[in-house]
């Protein structure tokens, strides 16, 4: 897989990752900060790390299987491997521009 290719399915995967959203915020989980790393692997499999607001966010198996399933369902990806991660801790400084003026912080 050549750097361009790889590029261009990191975008998509970001495109889709903004379509997951924490039915409490009204804020993607992308612009919110929670995705940590996108790997493209050279199979066209993919290693997500991510995490949540709160370590008990009572929507957290939904979100995953969210992402799990979006990522999957693009065409260029063969397999989405999420991982949910607490290191290193959110906090709203993760956040977009674009969020925190959505969510009254900026």
């Amino acid at each position: 897989m050549t750097a361009e290719e790889r590029t261009n399915i990191e975008g998509r995967i970001v495109d889709v990752l903004r379509t997951v959203f924490d039915p409490e915020i009204p804020v993607n989980i992308y612009d919110l900060g929670l995705i940590y790393k996108i790997d493209v692997k050279d199979d066209a499999s993919v290693d997500i790390d991510m995490t949540f607001t709160a370590p008990t966010c009572p929507a957290a198996d939904f979100i995953l299987e969210d992402v799990r399933q979006k990522v999957e369902g693009l065409r260029e990806v063969t397999s989405a491997n999420v991982q949910l991660v607490f290191e290193p801790a959110w906090d709203k400084d993760m956040m977009s521009e674009e969020a925190k003026v959505e969510l009254g912080l900026d």
